[in-house]
């Protein structure tokens, strides 16, 4: 049994969860993983996870935080600028949900309302029977994301919570979406109609490192990166707007991920061929 399976299936381990999600600690662990005290760990990091560093720029990296919020040299994240893709706003693991009344997704049983995820039951009722897109960073995968379209975007709105890991196990005993902090801004997309765009912590990460509050934004445009931990992004679009690819509805009605690349193409809007999205 790994540490996760560990803290969320045993007694002791549900014992230490209230420290160890603690934000205090969470803050304590990310001051020093920003420190220099903390660049020994970088070469077990990158050995252990098969991390090629040569493809990022890794000037002035002094810190571990540095290594994890590391930047992707140019031209190895192209972004697909047809304005009728729809494209993945971050490296990762994909699985699709269609939104049922107030229900995002359901994960081992395990029902995640759209209300409690965003603190606002009126603003989840526009996104009824639309579509969720749920994309899980592992801790060796690129921690930077960008807008999924250009637009006009609100102000970061920050819910905190205690912080849970994202990881399958957590998911079979906790909400976990609607106790982690999570950051998010709603963007009226020249493509794709209103969308939410929204950032997940998870146990130990240090920070949601957004760049900018409300303003005019563009597609591809970095919106921040993640500090140490695993962590989420979910994007949520209203009904009709988006057709995704085959492919990734197929695996997320059979419950897999699909591995999806900052920038890569995974649908495409209904705005000029008005199809209904299945």
């Amino acid at each position: 049994m790994d540490l996760t399976g560990f803290l969320y299936r045993t007694k002791a381990g549900r014992r230490l969860l209230p420290i160890l999600t603690d934000r205090r600690l969470s803050d304590l662990c990310g001051a020093w993983l920003d420190s220099p005290f903390s660049g020994w760990l970088i070469p077990f990091f990158v050995r252990h996870n098969g991390i090629r560093l040569e493809e990022y720029d890794t000037r002035g990296m002094k810190s571990f935080n540095d290594c994890f919020s590391r930047k992707i040299l140019p031209g190895l994240r192209p972004v697909d600028m047809n304005p009728d893709s729809l494209i993945a706003p971050c490296d990762g693991l994909l699985k699709a949900f269609r939104i049922r009344r107030d229900t995002v997704l359901n994960v081992k049983e395990t029902g995640y309302t759209l209300s409690s995820l965003l603190g606002s039951s009126r603003l989840a009722a526009h996104f009824e029977d639309g579509l969720c897109l749920v994309f899980r960073l592992r801790v060796d995968h690129y921690h930077r994301y960008c807008y999924v379209d250009s637009g006009v975007k609100s102000r970061n709105l920050f819910i905190p919570g205690c912080l849970h890991t994202v990881r399958p196990a957590a998911l079979e005993a906790y909400p976990v979406f609607t106790t982690n902090c999570r950051e998010y801004a709603l963007i009226r997309t020249e493509n794709f109609g209103t969308v939410v765009q929204m950032e997940v912590g998870a146990m130990l990460v240090g920070r949601i490192c957004n760049h900018r509050q409300e303003g005019s934004v563009l597609r591809g445009e970095e919106k921040g990166f993640f500090q140490y931990g695993g962590s989420t992004v979910i994007v949520l679009l209203q009904k009709g707007k988006a057709l995704l690819d085959s492919g990734i509805t197929e695996a997320s009605l059979s419950g897999r991920e699909t591995p999806v690349k900052l920038g890569q193409k995974i649908g495409r809007s209904c705005q000029l061929s008005k199809q209904v999205v299945v």
